[in-house]
């Protein structure tokens, strides 16, 4: 990696790229069924004209505090015209404030009265109405700008124009006015609870985590090479390890939705991409839904393939019985897992949650590395991450720490931690900053331990942890996480806040069920009808007993009430990086907490 020229601001990113290894697909999306590809120098280009359209419209920092200076919000699905606005707002000392495109109607009014939003840029015309909805509440709101074209809007197409001599000028001295330690961006955290805060994020602040993360990703063998996003861009994980692809010259490759990525991947080809624990079990469950429709021989090979993936160790020695029946599992059946995800994926960086050990073991042994890491917003945002090299990985870690960030574990066990990535503080919000910080730390929430002095163990969050009746605290996340490795469950929340035993709401896996029923020669009644069915509620008592092997007695799951509709991010019941919402799916179904706690317990 060359080192002259080391960005001091995001913006620098581009400048960087530029003049050190300029792509022809700095950027990438399809357009009417085709890969449009932006240059390094397109889209150097459309962000300076940008840059100086929004100067033009009185977009500027001047020389206003932090909390004055100018917000431009960016609501949207991923796609090149996000980023270029992006780097056009920085560049000239404004703020971006990004919003999830699913965000509620309610929170997204705050969220723009509370950044005092003058400029906001929207995807599509769904969005555009969205915003216009509540405009006339948002007294600072002066403009709305769509990336694809809508019917009397004002559309992104217009703020670019050729730059003349006195704007470049003009932009250049904007740019020298920038400081590190200014002000980029307000990222408002979905959160399982409560009304959104304001993470306050330097330059400094995310260019300390793109430095250190690039050491990650570079020992994967990436320069010039693909990624393919698809996690929101407005999420920090994701925005993070886009400027450091732009650092490391990768890339980048917008997928076109959720339901076409298994396409994309194959036109793609990508190296790595980052994801969510969700999405992976996705992908997972697609591929045993392949392996179930198979039959005989084939049948037999797949699934004596995937249990040689379960007893795969990193750090451990293997046998050469066991690496001869790997290699060949290899030939016959995860070469084939591989092209599916377009043949070049040599790793997947995952985090926002735990990752099930199994999946973990299962992909890698398949040669696809998954790179669990760990952090939060607040740390712009991470903090830990396993690398690709063996001997800095471990199953069921979050990893080494990063470059430059230190950690602590408190008295109560809560992870805490330090370093040039930690926020400057909640916007407006200097009380809740002083909740979050003490003194140079940062508290993150979450409970956790040093393996072997190394590996950052995340063991639950600090929050979630509830007590029973008999007084004793128990841990939900470990609990859940072991428990959707059934076939037979999809989702599970576990309860028991001051009652006497652990219960659990739990979503069946509806398709797995589909599928037994037709393999039963019976057919499907429906989700709603399935839950009632006795042989259902005794397969998946069968697995929550199976796996309450692995906890004390008191943490073990008594009870369950199965719930008829998989819980999402519309319905409320998800964050869009899709944790629980635990409060909410308590009040939402506290008919059926309140059947579990009252039939008599045996």
């Amino acid at each position: 990696m060359v080192s002259i020229n080391e960005p001091k601001r995001l913006f620098d990113c581009l400048t960087y790229q530029l003049e050190n290894f300029p792509l022809e697909d700095m950027l990438s999306a399809k357009e009417n069924g085709l890969w449009k590809k932006y240059s390094t120098q397109q889209v150097r280009e459309k962000v300076n004209q940008v840059s100086t359209a929004l100067l033009r419209l009185g977009i500027s920092s001047g020389n206003k505090t932090t909390e004055d200076r100018d917000k431009v919000a960016i609501i949207s699905q991923n796609c090149p015209e996000w980023m270029i606005v992006d780097l056009a707002i920085q560049q000239i000392g404004a703020v971006s404030v990004p919003v999830y495109p699913t965000i509620n109607i309610n929170e997204l009014e705050f969220v723009l009265q509370d950044a005092a939003v003058k400029m906001v840029f929207v995807g599509d015309e769904g969005l555009y109405h969205k915003v216009g909805s509540i405009w006339d509440k948002l007294q600072a709101l002066q403009a709305v700008f769509t990336f694809k074209p809508v019917a009397d809007a004002r559309n992104w197409q217009e703020l670019l124009s050729v730059l003349t001599p006195e704007n470049e000028q003009l932009l250049n001295e904007c740019r020298l006015q920038v400081k590190e330690s200014d002000l980029a961006t307000i990222l408002y955290t979905s959160g399982t609870t409560g009304t959104p805060k304001g993470v306050m994020l330097s330059h400094r602040n995310i260019l300390s985590n793109v430095f250190s993360s690039a050491l990650v990703i570079q020992e994967i063998g990436v320069f010039k090479k693909r990624a393919i996003s698809f996690l929101p861009l407005n999420h920090a994980f994701e925005r993070m390890a886009t400027y450091c692809f732009f650092y490391c010259g990768v890339s980048v490759y917008y997928a076109e939705s959720m339901d076409k990525i298994g396409e994309n991947l194959r036109e793609v080809k990508p190296t790595l991409f980052t994801t969510v624990p969700r999405l992976l079990e996705k992908v997972y469950e697609g591929i045993m839904a392949k392996g179930n429709e198979l039959t005989g021989i084939k049948k037999s090979l797949f699934f004596w393939a995937l249990k040689l993936a379960e007893q795969f160790e990193v750090n451990s020695p293997l046998s050469l019985r066991y690496k001869l029946q790997l290699s060949l599992a290899n030939q016959l059946i995860f070469s084939k897992w591989r092209e599916a995800l377009g043949g070049e994926v040599k790793a997947i960086i995952t985090g926002a949650a735990a990752c099930q050990v199994r999946l973990l073991k299962i992909f890698t042994a398949a040669g696809i590395v998954i790179q669990e890491g760990y952090g939060l917003t607040e740390a712009s945002p991470i903090i830990s991450g396993n690398r690709y090299s063996e001997k800095n990985r471990m199953f069921g870690t979050v990893g080494p720490l990063l470059k430059d960030v230190e950690v602590k574990i408190a008295e109560d066990g809560e992870i805490l931690c330090k370093g040039p990535n930690m926020m400057m503080g909640y916007y407006k919000r200097p009380d809740l900053t002083a909740e979050a910080i003490t003194g140079e730390w940062l508290h993150t929430g979450d409970i956790g331990t040093m393996v072997n002095g190394k590996f950052l163990k995340i063991t639950d969050r600090k929050k979630e942890l509830f007590k029973t009746s008999g007084g004793k605290y128990v841990a939900p996340q470990p609990i859940e996480n072991k428990m959707v490795e059934s076939r037979w469950i999809e989702q599970v929340m576990v309860v028991g806040e001051l009652q006497k035993f652990v219960g659990a709401l739990i979503v069946p896996a509806f398709n797995a069920l589909k599928d037994w029923y037709a393999s039963q020669g019976q057919l499907y009644p429906g989700d709603h009808a399935v839950i009632k069915n006795e042989q259902v509620r005794a397969m998946i008592s069968e697995a929550v007993n199976q796996y309450n092997q692995f906890f004390n007695h008191v943490e073990q799951v008594k009870k369950f009430e199965l719930i008829p509709t998989e819980w999402t991010i519309e319905g409320g019941e998800l964050t869009p990086t899709l944790k629980l919402k635990r409060k909410v799916i308590i009040e939402k179904y506290q008919d059926f907490i309140s059947v579990m706690y009252s039939k008599r317990f045996i």
